[in-house]
């Protein structure tokens, strides 16, 4: 499945149990010797009653992320369009917490999602050393903005994104971020924010649902923006509102299934 272009692959750990996923996300993500992808996402019941389901989510290079707003959305899209539930607004246990999707269901079909992503952080010690200066690129405009939405991002804004080369090994491992690091990198256009994306354990991705939050955080903090913004991602656009009223941030966008398959294990 994709949302905006970020695609994992999903595994329902009801039907069938992963033993190794750090393994298996390795293998499979492969786009020349396995499946490929940017990870894979489990999917499973809650072991609590605060909520119905479960997600993992384990990058192309095996480490395990503390949250993703396009694989949620999936999720959302997946249990609902497969019949494990007829709710439309949907409690998803993460790394990071609790997290409320609304599917927006047409003809049974689910077209969007809105997730509450939860409040933003701008300080969090063992994501980012303040101790430490943080990093710059040729051509960024005033500086980067570090914001957690349960994983931590670097938002660097530029003039030109479309000319910036999007390397961001070294940021991501830069010495402020202790858990490395989301880098994104965006420009301030007339239809919207133009963003381009470096995930942590997975390098260029088309599309990543936290760092669109985080970036229209940052320009809002920043005064670029204001409390909603609509952020423009290589593999397509989602919608984000930093809402005054209880702080949190919403993510609304698509949800696609691609393709199914079996693969040995």
């Amino acid at each position: 499945m994709h949302g905006a272009g970020n695609d994992y692959i999903y595994v329902d750990t009801l039907l069938y149990n992963i033993e190794d996923p750090a393994a298996a996300a390795i293998a499979w993500s492969d786009r020349h010797k396995g499946i490929g992808s940017d990870g894979l996402v489990l999917i499973g019941r809650s072991p609590i009653p605060e909520a119905d389901f479960t997600m993992r989510i384990f990058n192309a290079d095996g480490s395990e992320a503390m949250m993703c707003g396009n694989a949620s959305r999936c999720i959302g899209k997946y249990v609902y369009e497969r019949g494990l539930t007829d709710m439309t607004d949907i409690r998803l246990l993460t790394p990071s917490g609790i997290k409320l999707l609304d599917l927006h269901v047409k003809d049974e079909k689910v077209g969007s999602v809105t997730v509450d992503m939860g409040e933003p952080v701008f300080e969090n010690p063992s994501q980012y050393d303040t101790a430490q200066p943080l990093p710059s690129i040729t051509g960024g405009v005033g500086g980067g903005s570090f914001v957690s939405m349960g994983n931590p991002h670097y938002v660097i804004f530029t003039s030109d994104v479309d000319a910036v080369e999007v390397e961001g090994r070294a940021l991501e491992h830069h010495p402020a971020f202790p858990e490395r690091c989301n880098i994104e990198f965006a420009e301030m256009r007339p239809d919207g924010i133009r963003v381009r994306v470096w995930e942590r354990g997975s390098g260029i991705t088309m599309a990543c649902g936290t760092g669109a939050c985080a970036t229209a955080v940052a320009a809002c903090k920043t005064e670029r923006a204001g409390r909603s913004s609509r952020i423009i991602m290589d593999g397509g656009t989602l919608d984000i509102e930093w809402r005054e009223a209880d702080n949190h941030v919403y993510m609304t966008g698509p949800a696609e299934f691609v393709f199914e398959g079996e693969i040995e294990l």
